[in-house]
């Protein structure tokens, strides 16, 4: 985070006003200590940034993280008009560009944002459909919300060489990393908000895609000592099981 705000001075460098649009839409989680260190870099640029900076949209993410840094702006003094969003056209509407230009901008955006991710845009619009759908979610919702049949769907994801399960599983492990280190919700409570058949479900689920179980990867990340009992692993299931309210025949696999 140290790195990446001195890219942000860029907004000091034109020597004409402008606007900035600033797309969080794809943050996860909020670190406390990186958000305390753009908050100590925007308090000693305020001034500056007032001379180049007419007004800033923000868009921000679903959820807790969108909760977190829609706040951001109450700790800074409001130097320059800014306002949150969470529809980048309507931001960029506001920022006073038209939807001629905003369209190819957000495409332009999105564009960088799958080269430097190297996540087709295919994946992305899956998993936002998905994260809005858990815990409950199937094939059939999902491709519905997406413009396209199950059929299209399965085979689109079968050819970028992966499968609606595999992508599934991917956006549950993501949300409960991001419940894990903002809540202090049970272990339980998170598999079942994910949308896990069950606890034992979870923990073998989280072990697959990150390496350790949940409550150990919680311990490293917030710190804490390790000694908490870790029930979720005391049976893990012979086989995968489809998330709760999800074919597992749907899968493409």
């Amino acid at each position: 985070m140290r790195r990446l705000v001195n890219v942000l001075d860029v907004e000091l460098a034109p020597a004409a006003p402008h606007a900035s649009l600033v797309d969080a839409r794809r943050l996860e989680a909020a670190d406390p200590a990186a958000f305390a260190v753009l908050v100590k870099y925007m308090q000693a640029r305020e001034k500056s940034f007032s001379t180049s900076v007419q007004r800033q949209a923000l868009v921000r993410p679903e959820g807790v993280a969108g909760a977190v840094v829609g706040g951001f702006y109450t700790l800074l003094t409001g130097a320059y008009p800014s306002k949150v969003f969470t529809d980048p056209a309507v931001a960029l509407a506001w920022l006073g560009q038209p939807e001629a230009t905003a369209a190819p901008l957000l495409s332009k955006l999105n564009e960088l944002v799958a080269e430097a991710t190297g996540q087709s845009p295919l994946l992305r619009e899956l998993h936002q459909a998905m994260k809005g759908k858990l815990p409950d979610i199937n094939l059939s919702d999902v491709a519905r919300e997406m413009g396209m049949s199950e059929r299209t769907l399965q085979r689109r994801l079968k050819d970028a060489g992966t499968s609606f399960q595999a992508e599934l599983n991917a956006v549950q492990v993501r949300m409960a990393q991001a419940l894990l280190l903002e809540t202090d919700m049970k272990l339980t409570a998170v598999a079942v908000e994910v949308g896990c058949a069950s606890l034992q479900h979870f923990s073998s689920l989280f072990r697959k895609l990150v390496g350790e179980s949940p409550s150990a990867w919680r311990e490293r990340q917030q710190g804490r000592a390790s000694g908490e009992p870790e029930p979720e692993e005391a049976a893990e299931p012979a086989a995968d099981e489809g998330p709760r309210g999800g074919p597992s025949s749907a899968t493409g696999q």
